[in-house]
Parts: C-alpha cells; structure tokens; sequence
C-alpha cells in the first residue's frame, strides 16, 4: 500500500509523469489494435472453399488459380450438381478398371499409346485432339468446372486448355483420384497412392459405367 500510495502521489503532483503515462497507454492500445486487425486479414479462413491453400507443385498450379480438393469438390457439386460438373481427364482404361465418381465425365486430355518407349521405359501418352470440344459438348464457358486426374497434374493441363477455350470457372482438383503417394520409407505402403484424393477419401466411388457419361476417341 505504501509504494502504491507513493506512485499516486507522484501522479497527482508531477503532471509531466501523468502526461508521458497517457501517451505511453496510448501508444500501447493503438499497437494491440493493429496487430488484432492484422492477424484477422491473414488469418487462413475456415470456411468450405478456402481461399489460401498451401503450396502446390508447379505441375499441379494452373493459370486461373482455382484449386479444391477431392473433398471440396465433392461438396460444391452436391450444392448445385445442376451447375457443377465434375470432369475426369484420365485415359479411359483408368476410369474403367481403376474406378471413377458416379458423377464425372471422362473426357480424356491425353490418350494411352501402346509402343513401348525403351528411351523413356514407359508407354507414352498422346494428346486428345477433341478434349475441348467434347468438354463444350457437355459444358457451357459460365459453368463451374472441377477437373479430376489420377493425382493432380494432367488436370492441370486440362485446366489451362480449358482457360485458353474461354472457361472462367475451372478447379484443378490437387488430390486427383488416386491421391498423393505415401513418402515415408519405413511404411509398408511407402510410394503408393494412399494419402488424400477422391478414392481413398470415403467420398462416392464406383466401377459400373453409365456410357452417357463418357466421351471416346473420335475415330474409335
């Protein structure tokens, strides 16, 4: 009480210490304002359909900067599926015998060589010459366009096509299908596609074919 008594006493008789107090609670209270303020604005929002997402590989960023995952996407087509159209990019043999939403369009960007390449040690993939029209078959330019492959990347591609053609709304789905490959080497499901994606995140998965929804070569 004695030292609370003291420091009272020097306010009241010594206005310069009462006057740099105020200014210092002043200084105080606009920074404690400030930083509020700041770590609102960059907070990452919680809300379905965030706008900050971390980081991507350069295979899977796109010119529109529209991105969602499997998850995501599977919500915003179930909110208007009238209007939303999910499109699958991979090779026909991958939405037959791996398997494929219930709702997608398979519309293949690349189509499926069958030459081996020794150079490469892998079948070469060729480009789909009808993609963007097909995709107009299914698809007006105004319409919100979530593009699927097997992890990212050849939805990438499809989404810049698509860009070039006049479509606005079009997501690059970053999981894809089949989903990121496990990299921890001491897991006995290291380098498999296990992590995320549409297969292995519980969301609506078939192998039965609706013909309607898919779009063949046209010279097959």
């Amino acid at each position: 009480m004695k030292k609370a008594d003291q420091y009272l006493n020097n306010v009241e008789y010594n206005p310069i210490i009462l006057m740099k107090s105020l200014i210092a609670v002043e200084q105080w209270f606009k920074a404690f304002i400030f930083l509020t303020a700041f770590f609102i604005l960059t907070a990452e929002p919680n809300a379905i359909g965030q706008v900050v997402k971390p980081k991507l590989p350069k295979e899977k960023q796109t010119t529109l900067g529209l991105y969602v995952t499997a998850k995501e996407a599977f919500e915003m087509w179930k909110a208007d599926p009238d209007n939303v159209k999910i499109i699958d990019v991979r090779t026909t043999e991958e939405y037959l015998f791996v398997g494929h939403a219930p709702m997608a369009w398979n519309i293949p960007i690349l189509f499926q060589i069958y030459r081996w390449d020794a150079d490469k040690k892998r079948f070469p993939m060729k480009p789909n010459p009808d993609f963007i029209s097909q995709v107009k078959q299914v698809a007006l330019t105004t319409d919100t366009l979530l593009v699927t492959c097997r992890s990212g990347g050849r939805s990438a591609m499809a989404v810049n096509q698509l860009a070039e053609a006049g479509f606005k709304n079009v997501f690059n789905i970053t999981d894809g299908m089949e989903g990121d490959t496990v990299d921890a080497p001491e897991s006995v499901f290291s380098g498999q596609r296990l992590k995320n994606g549409w297969k292995n995140s519980g969301l609506p998965f078939t192998y039965n074919v609706d013909e309607k929804l898919m779009k063949l070569p046209n010279n097959q």
